[in-house]
């Protein structure tokens, strides 16, 4: 099942088509908290993408995710918590380092070149990290959301975000994921249908979760 490489096809065609300027309408980072009910599991992320200040040129990024197996089997459990502080050359352009615990590679410092854009409809996050790990691991995550207003209020949402984790030493895929949601943004709420596609180890076994999400942008 070629869910990853399909995804780094459609990155590829949608990151020239994203505005690189950064000078168009930049709202205050809000940070977003989002609980997925799936089928199969129960899923929560909570995101950080903000400046140390407002002409800074460091900020923080942290997409923190976890996953619950409802029948409470600890090892269909999963958790990735990266922390990353970054330093932004220009029109969101810029390099990382941090550390990240995942539960494919373990705990490691991570470093790479990164972009982000934001503007009132576009969030558009890509990182390419390398782990220090030994293991010559290398990562890359992305996170594009598109929401177009349609009234008073209110918006669309969508999101197409993933990871790819290949360890380079053994040549081995270890871990990667797509994440999809579609629904409806109202000030700070939003709430629709989300799909969570992962993809565990070398033979790739996938797993599926489908169900109802609702998010919160904490000012």
């Amino acid at each position: 099942m070629k869910i990853i490489p399909r995804t780094l096809l459609l990155t590829c065609f949608l990151l020239p088509a994203l505005p690189l300027s950064s000078a168009a309408q930049k709202p205050k980072p809000p940070l977003p908290v989002e609980v997925l009910f799936g089928h199969d599991r129960f899923f929560f992320q909570m995101e950080v993408i903000k400046k140390f200040s407002e002409q800074s040129r460091f900020g923080l990024l942290s997409i923190a995710t976890f996953a619950a197996d409802y029948r409470n089997d600890m090892r269909e459990n999963s958790l990735t918590i990266p922390v990353q502080v970054n330093y932004t050359f220009k029109k969101g352009f810029g390099v990382m380092a941090g550390v990240e615990n995942n539960d494919a590679v373990g705990f490691s410092p991570t470093l790479g070149p990164q972009h982000v854009y934001a503007s009132r409809t576009f969030l558009a996050v890509t990182v390419a990290s390398y782990f220090l790990n030994g293991n010559n691991d290398l990562g890359l995550f992305g996170l594009y959301e598109y929401r177009p207003p349609i009234g008073k209020g209110w918006s669309l949402y969508s999101r197409l975000q993933f990871i790819y984790n290949q360890n380079l030493s053994e040549g081995q895929h270890n871990r990667s994921f797509v994440y999809l949601r579609g629904g409806l943004k109202k000030d700070q709420l939003i709430f629709g249908v989300g799909a969570n596609l992962d993809q565990y180890g070398p033979e790739k076994s996938v797993g599926k979760n489908y169900g109802l999400f609702v998010r919160w942008e904490f000012n």
